[in-house]
């Protein structure tokens, strides 16, 4: 948002001097001229120039009798001078301008060259645009997006872990397969079945699931060659059969006598070999307990995990190629298999992928509404009754110059090569609302110049009228978006790469083409008014007509007057006495404890991380697959390696009593069922006892470790033992649960890390699912240093070019208020603090400082006597280009509300909260407060 005093200030009605023609450029340079009390009651005070310069009373320019006019009729006469004001003796004020006065000139020379030669100014940029636009052919169509990449932290201990575990422990699928044992994500396919009856342990119901899984296995899927492939060639193996998609269904169809009520959960006994239950079957009811486990009253749901082989290049092809065709029949299992008695929802490893790449593609139609909603607004914005002033055709071409800006902006960084994620494709909405403001103050200023003056000389007026407002707002905006390059996330660090370069186009455009088209506007009004002067004759039947539907009204505006809109009056004669009234600040101070409160409360309630099920439509089919996880199968969360990472002597028995104390501390967790945990240690010392050897003997340890390992081939991918004997590393593996929420993921990593830290031996802790869990650590941190960093910045900027303490002390104020309110109003709107909410906190920053600094700069730059003068002052300046400012901004980004998926919605509803409050606090609390003081 760009937002000055001088973009709204009725500008000084010209003492008459004689009639000149309208944009003569013969005339010369025209004397300054001064400043009647404007229309309406009570003598107007003299607006502040741009902020952080120096102003002094306009009478102080210039002498004699022509320097005041005759006031208006309705103006009260100007008092008598005082001896103080005769002496003209300068009241304090700051003097620390030395940005803002050589930029107000450079934009000076700039103003005159654009009014100059348009033409030139009006096509380089668009011939800049066509270039840069060649690099949108760069835009990725088909590409897939990493999504750990892009949405996991940058050197999270989690990638770390695993480079260890990768480097230290491998596994021979064909051999033997342990899901628990990976280092990172198989491929697999998955279906999860629900019962209608309150339990699917019955044996007709276990049929329609057996007919369920003959089905998938038998699929077969002919490629583009006519290669068949077949679910047995890309499966997964087991000691060269087929992974079992579920061992007890495995086990029923194998023996279909299996006694169903004796089924213990979650160890059961199956033919002599000890299966885990805990993943497999969901909503269980218990009964009595037998040793470590419980009889299995009712289980309501089942899981089906199709694993396929993971390998490089060709295999993975095969992999990918047969999950695909799974994704496009499982839709209509029920349908096809007839399912009475089971309900049946499904999902594969490649799921998130595809679907948050076809995410992308709904938004495309809305940003064309988005695009014409800004149009309409600007149009209405801008529209004016007399044809002369109208504005609706520049505005237009403003709202163009935004596009041309986003074509720049992604083409080039698409050349660079920084990499287009879909959450970039929030990023043009943004722009579009936020891209207009410039436009909005460079219109006002140029309706406030003198039709009398010529071309070059408006533009010059009007440029450095505006050159500390849209640029202090450009800076801060894009100094907001790139201290989001800091973060650890790499997709928040594409977005703000992609929307503060793409803001510095809309800046760079918005002062040359979009310049250059005000300027050519300009000799249109000048045709236009006169046109519109010139005396009728009897030849010219239709001129009255014409004039008529130029001026509805009837009515040309003085050449000479001032263009005040009507808002500007409403905040000064309506709003602003209102507002300052005793009742309405005691309501005011009021509503702020409770804004605060409420928000403060929120802050401490608001979840954290990306729930990667939120980046699908939300009628995609993996909805109902994680509803479905999270209603029966939240239980148990992954098995977690507890790894030794450095040699020790195992046979001591002083070494394994630490190793089991530290293990003991992980069972005693509340996050852990110790009843599941799974260590080739403990294994061992029983196998070494069964055989009566001295366990403490190092000889008699290591040399019985090759026999142990052919009668527990698993264990084999547990420990890493060199040729010369020495266990260099080994792991163990413990069960968590109740870690459903995202609060006990990150509890939970953090208590896991903080143990295996404190144990006399040295321990890591791995599964590859805390590459995602170390976001809801890392998201956090992360917020508070942007968040920190950028305002430290915003204070910085606010001191160099709005020079005033006062003024840097609320703007801080503004800042911290405003993002502990959308913090807080997250946690209502069932918003999580993730990468995605993270990006609109930095957003926050920059707006809270855009509508805060100048609101606050206008009532210190007051020349009014009293507090609440200053106040209604400050509103009356700049409350309609605050409110335009933020109504722009939400209708840019308010079709996302339509959006069906959480990553657009989410945009909108965070950005919908920032202006919400910082317009509040630019438009209510802020010049409230600023009365107290």
């Amino acid at each position: 948002m760009s937002l000055n005093p001088s973009k709204v200030a009725p500008e000084p009605e010209p003492e008459r001097e004689a009639e000149q023609e309208p944009g003569s450029e013969a005339q010369g340079p025209r004397p300054e001229r001064e400043s009647g009390p404007p229309a309406g009651p009570g003598p107007e005070p003299e607006p502040p120039s741009a902020a952080g310069q120096d102003w002094e009373p306009e009478r102080s320019r210039a002498a004699g009798p022509s320097a005041e006019p005759p006031p208006g009729p309705e103006a009260p006469p100007p008092p008598p001078a005082s001896q103080s004001e005769t002496l003209w003796a300068p009241r304090p004020r700051c003097h620390t301008n030395c940005l803002e006065a050589p930029l107000s000139r450079a934009f000076q020379r700039l103003g005159r060259k654009v009014g100059a030669h348009p033409w030139i100014f009006l096509l380089l940029p668009l011939a800049l645009t066509a270039i840069l636009g060649t690099g949108l052919m760069y835009l990725p169509r088909d590409g897939e997006e990493d999504l750990e990449e892009e949405y996991t932290p940058i050197g999270s201990p989690a990638k770390a872990e695993r480079r260890f575990v990768q480097g230290h422990f491998t596994a021979n699928d064909s051999l033997v397969f342990s899901i628990s044992r990976k280092s990172a994500e198989v491929p697999y396919a998955s279906i999860l079945v629900v019962s209608n009856a309150e339990t699917l342990l019955e044996p007709d119901i276990l049929e329609e699931i057996s007919k369920v899984d003959d089905t998938v296995q038998a699929l077969t899927v002919t490629q583009d060659n006519g290669t068949q492939i077949p679910y047995g060639e890309v499966c997964a193996r087991n000691q060269g059969s087929c992974v079992p998609p579920n061992p007890l269904l495995f086990a029923w169809k194998r023996n279909k006598g299996l006694n169903l009520r004796t089924i213990t959960f979650p160890i059961y006994s199956l033919a002599g070999q000890i299966v885990s239950l805990a993943n497999i079957l969901g909503g269980t009811v218990l009964g009595e307990s037998t040793g470590p486990s419980q009889l299995l009253l009712q289980a309501k749901a089942m899981r089906l995990q199709y694993y396929l082989e993971t390998g490089e290049g060709e295999d993975n092809e095969r992999s990918k190629a047969w999950m695909i065709h799974f994704l496009t029949k499982a839709s209509s299992l029920e349908e096809s298999l007839a399912l009475k008695k089971i309900q049946v929802v499904y999902f594969s490893s490649l799921s998130r992928q595809l679907e948050f790449e076809a995410t992308s593609m709904t938004v495309i139609p809305l940003f064309h509404l988005a695009y014409l909603l800004i149009i309409l607004f600007a149009i209405v914005s801008c529209y004016r009754c007399d044809c002369v002033r109208n504005k609706m055709w520049v505005a237009v071409f403003g709202v163009i110059s935004v596009a041309l800006a986003v074509v720049s902006g992604f083409g080039l960084m698409l050349y660079i090569g920084v990499p287009f994620v879909l959450i970039v494709a929030n990023s043009p909405f943004l722009i579009l609302g936020v891209g207009v403001d410039d436009m909005f103050i460079m219109i006002s200023a140029w309706q406030k110049t003198s039709l009398m003056d010529n071309i070059s000389e408006r533009m010059s007026d009007v440029y450095s009228k505006v050159a500390v407002s849209i640029t202090i707002t450009t800076v801060t905006n894009v100094l907001a978006f790139y201290t989001g390059i800091m973060t650890s996330f790499r997709s928040v660090q594409y977005f703000c790469i992609y929307t503060g370069t793409t803001l510095l186009f809309c800046y760079f455009y918005n002062i040359t083409c979009f310049g250059a088209f005000m300027a050519l506007d300009g000799k249109r009004e000048v045709a236009c008014l006169r046109w519109l002067k010139k005396p009728e004759t009897p030849d010219q039947k239709c001129s009255s007509f014409k004039k008529s539907c130029c001026l509805p009204c009837n009515s040309l505006q003085d050449e000479y007057k001032a263009d005040i809109h009507p808002m500007n009056l409403f905040f000064r004669d309506c709003f602003g006495p209102f507002l300052v009234s005793t009742k309405s600040k005691i309501f005011v101070v009021l509503l702020y404890v409770s804004y605060i409160i409420a928000s403060v409360y929120g802050c401490f309630h608001v979840q954290e991380g990306l729930d990667l099920r939120t980046l699908a439509s939300d009628d995609s089919y993996i909805t109902p697959y994680f509803n479905v996880e999270e209603d029966h199968f939240s239980t148990y969360g992954p098995s977690v390696m507890v790894i030794v990472t450095e040699a020790l002597d195992y046979w001591d028995k002083n070494a394994r009593q630490k190793l089991e104390t530290c293990l003991a501390d992980f069972e005693n967790s509340e996050y852990v069922d110790k009843n599941l945990t799974e260590f080739w240690l403990r294994e061992y010392v029983k196998y070494m006892e069964n055989l009566r050897q001295d366990i403490n003997d190092k000889t008699v340890f290591l040399s019985n470790i090759p026999t142990f390992l052919m009668e527990f081939p698993l264990f084999a991918y547990d420990i890493n033992i060199t040729s010369s004997q020495e266990i260099i590393c080994s792991r163990a593996f413990v069960q968590t649960m109740g870690i459903s929420s995202s609060t006990n993921k990150k509890l939970m990593l953090l208590q896991f890390r903080n143990m295996a830290e404190k144990c006399e031996v040295p321990l890591m802790v791995y599964n590859p699912a805390f590459i995602y869990f170390d976001q809801y650590s890392a998201i956090v941190e992360n917020t508070v240093r942007n968040v920190v960093v950028a305002s430290a910045a915003m204070f910085i900027v606010s001191l160099l070019l709005i020079p005033h303490p006062l003024c840097s002390l609320w703007v801080t104020f503004a800042i911290a208020s405003v993002i502990v309110g959308v913090t807080g109003f997250m946690a209502f709107w069932n918003v999580n603090l993730d990468s995605i909410s993270m990006i609109n906190l930095v957003i926050c920053i920059g707006f809270s400082f855009d509508f805060s600094a100048h609101i606050s700069y206008a009532f210190v730059s007051s020349s009014e006597p009293s507090v609440d003068r200053k106040a209604i002052e400050a509103l009356y300046l700049l409350g309609y280009p605050v409110l335009q400012s933020a109504v722009s901004t939400i209708i840019g980004v308010s079709v996302l509300s339509a959006a069906n998926a959480y990553i657009f919605r989410t945009f909108f509803k965070i950005m919908f909260l920032v202006m919400l409050f910082g317009a509040a606090h630019g438009l209510v609390f802020i010049p409230v407060f600023l009365t107290f003081f």
